[in-house]
């Protein structure tokens, strides 16, 4: 991804963003296995611990081959307490470019835990990676996660049709990107 060997860990002003170890599974399984968090995450709720811990495995992947990284959130209050997660997949280096993907314990949605760590994500990806283009992939009923997006500056460049299964379905995604170009800290 980078010549990054060591895991970077992220800190802003209430929330530490860290590698998610096996330990962290149970507090995964908790929020993807609620339905409403899965709601528009491109995968069914999870029914069993076991998946959170496939899940784990795949953050880990994705960070040794380079595609991507993924940092759990955590509370600097409790930074062992993870609440959701944030980071890069399907990284093209050539191309400078990556997608971005979140998820948050219902708990904390509206409280700006989100921005918050999408903020320093974000920050990393322009700055730390050298980023050209990150865009997002979301579900036209997920007005939630567009306003985000927006509240960044990403800009809805158009929709792609039945573009992901989840289940048996195929579902239709706007795509949003945001350039380092455009890139101020709101």
């Amino acid at each position: 991804m980078m010549n990054v060997k060591q895991f970077p860990v992220l800190e802003t002003e209430r929330l530490l963003l860290r590698e998610v170890t096996k330990e962290d599974a149970p507090a995964i399984f908790r929020y993807l296995s609620d339905e409403e968090v899965m709601k528009y995450y491109g995968l069914l709720p999870f029914t069993q611990v076991s998946e959170a811990e496939e899940e784990i495995e795949w953050y880990r992947s994705i960070f040794e081959n380079g595609t991507g990284i993924r940092w759990g959130i955590t509370l600097k209050s409790q930074p062992d307490q993870v609440i959701g997660s944030c980071g890069f997949l399907a990284y093209a280096q050539r191309h400078a470019r990556t997608e971005i993907g979140a998820e948050l314990t219902k708990e904390h949605w509206r409280t700006g835990v989100m921005s918050e760590a999408f903020k320093a994500v974000l920050e990393f990806g322009f700055k730390e990676m050298n980023l050209m283009r990150i865009q997002g992939l979301i579900d036209p009923a997920n007005v939630g996660s567009q306003k985000l997006v927006e509240k960044f500056g990403f800009v809805r460049e158009g929709l792609l049709r039945k573009y992901e299964r989840t289940g048996n379905k195929f579902e239709d995604v706007f795509m949003y990107a945001l350039l380092q170009t455009e890139w101020n800290t709101p």
